[in-house]
């Protein structure tokens, strides 16, 4: 997932509601209400009130769970999901039916009005990719209406994690007889139609949107919010006084030079999230094809002086990769121990850093990635006797190096869950082969257990054996070299508001959220 963009400045209005209404500080203007248009957490907030995919997340969990599809069955093989339709409406009132949900899929790989995540669909759904590129025909996709209320989708591999993965807003569904009637003009307030539990009500750029309860939704009587108003104010300080004074329910996100201040309030709220930093490792090229040096390097690393003396904000050191999604329970991966850091080094080849390779960490300009990144180099030399420098390039030129050419040696690298499974993280960057492993790492017997995992239903046995994954890949290859999760953080009072919980992925169903 790329990193959120961040929009203009806004200034907001004082809004005045009682009872169930919401106010929210959603951080800047939305560029669109499209779901193809998403780019971040600003669109994202809204399109969870406005639409409702075949599932949606569990308020609690985040994990997937019925949403416009009532229920579904498996095949034996794990690839085939046949989905059994809610009798439901769109909030103008015409129906939603299979052949809905096959239209919005085909607009979302129709390569005109594509998103930039439509990989995660392509990728996933048999035959889309080859339809995708232009070279396969719309017959040969794995998405059919078997009849009004059916809906039978057909996947690359099996997957259990199909009803998470779904919960991304790739697989949204969108009223194309809206779309076909007003074009791009389809979002606009008086022509927008959804099937969420909300329905837009009012947008005025810079100021407020608002969005009020659906009568027609399936589930109507059990959404108690009667209005959720979004304010586009990007100043977190700005919006933590507006919180104290109560023109604002929610504040998401805390301006960091105030996190003393705000720690102490008991309607703070703070949990470990979805994205994880780190640094990749070329397994290919020397030094670090051997896996002594690159424990070596992990090693010698204090990710908790690194979050509380350098970075100081939002996050929390970690020597694992995947995040404790449910049971899962995070690798420990190899922490900060100087001592075998050094045996471990001396053990390859350089003892006290001698003979070793000058070779730089590159990274893409950003502030927190330079201090990250000369911090590292300092701990290295400090307590490995290695040179290590420290390069900026720009973003397109760093995805570059180590997407495409992998020229590189140790590369900066971040990552935000699409969707609440450890297999995201462990399958879409580990597994031999797959285009985001870009430190070209693999290993038989960890692809060997990700795809036993992806023959077992979701559960407590299957997070052992994908927990076994990643011990292999972290703590005894150390494929890559983690630093730290960043947290969710929210300001919420839920002595008056019920229904909102803390989930890795930050996500809070508004149709659970009420006013006590």
């Amino acid at each position: 997932m790329r990193p959120f963009r961040a929009v203009l400045p806004a200034l907001v209005a004082a809004v005045v509601l009682s009872g169930q209404d919401l106010r929210y500080n959603n951080g800047a203007e939305p560029e669109s209400l499209d779901p193809l248009r998403i780019t971040g957490i600003v669109e994202l907030d809204v399109h969870h009130a406005l639409f409702e995919g075949l599932t949606v997340n569990d308020p609690r969990t985040a994990k997937g769970v019925p949403g416009l599809a009532q229920g579904w069955h498996v095949s034996p093989d794990g690839r085939t999901f046949t989905f059994r339709l809610r009798k439901a409406v769109w909030s103008d009132g015409t129906p939603i039916t299979a052949q809905t949900v096959v239209d919005s899929w085909f607009r979302t790989l129709d390569p005109q009005v594509s998103s930039e995540c439509t990989w995660l669909m392509y990728d996933s759904l048999v035959g889309a990719k080859a339809y995708h590129a232009g070279r396969g025909r719309k017959e040969d996709v794995g998405i059919k209406a078997i009849d009004a209320q059916t809906v039978r989708a057909t996947f690359v591999a099996p997957m259990p994690y199909v009803p998470d993965l779904l919960t991304h807003w790739i697989w949204a569904v969108v009223p194309v007889h809206a779309i076909l009637k007003h074009g791009d003009a389809w979002t606009k307030p008086g022509n927008f139609v959804g099937n969420g539990p909300f329905v837009l009500q009012e947008w005025k750029p810079q100021e407020r949107l608002v969005v009020v309860k659906n009568e027609k939704y399936w589930d109507a009587a059990h959404v108690r919010l009667r209005s959720i108003t979004f304010l586009p104010l990007e100043d977190m300080g700005a919006g933590f006084e507006k919180f104290k004074a109560g023109e604002i329910d929610w504040q998401p996100g805390v301006d960091a030079t105030r996190l003393d201040e705000v720690r102490a309030r008991k309607d703070y709220h703070c949990c470990p999230a979805k994205n994880i930093q780190y640094y990749i490792f070329n397994v290919t090229r020397k030094p670090f094809d051997d896996v002594r040096v690159r424990k070596a390097l992990s090693m010698a690393l204090d990710r908790g002086m690194l979050v509380a003396q350098v970075l100081k904000g939002d996050q929390v050191p970690t020597a694992g990769f995947v995040p404790g999604f449910g049971a899962y329970r995070t690798a420990k991966g190899n922490g900060f121990d100087p001592v075998q850091a050094r045996k471990l080094l001396a053990e390859g080849g350089y003892p006290g850093g001698k003979a070793f390779p000058r070779c730089q960490v590159i990274y893409n300009t950003n502030p927190n990635h330079r201090r990250v990144a000369e911090w590292a180099k300092q701990q290295w030399k400090a307590i490995l006797g290695i040179d290590v420098d420290a390069v900026s390039l720009d973003w397109e030129a760093l995805c570059t190096v180590r997407q495409k050419t992998h020229d590189f040696l140790i590369a900066r690298a971040g990552w935000a869950a699409d969707f609440p499974d450890p297999v995201n993280y462990l399958g879409e960057l580990l597994r031999t082969g797959s285009p985001n492993n870009d430190g070209l790492y693999s290993n038989p017997r960890a692809d060997a257990l990700l795809d036993k995992a992806n023959r077992m239903p979701l559960g407590p046995a299957r997070d052992q054996v994908l927990m076994q994954a990643e011990d292999i890949v972290i703590t005894q290859d150390q494929a890559l070299l983690p630093l730290y999760f960043y947290e969710n953080r929210d300001l919420i009072d839920l002595g008056k508001w019920g229904g909102w919980h803390e989930n890795i992925m930050g996500f809070h169903p508004w149709k659970a959220i009420y006013r006590r």
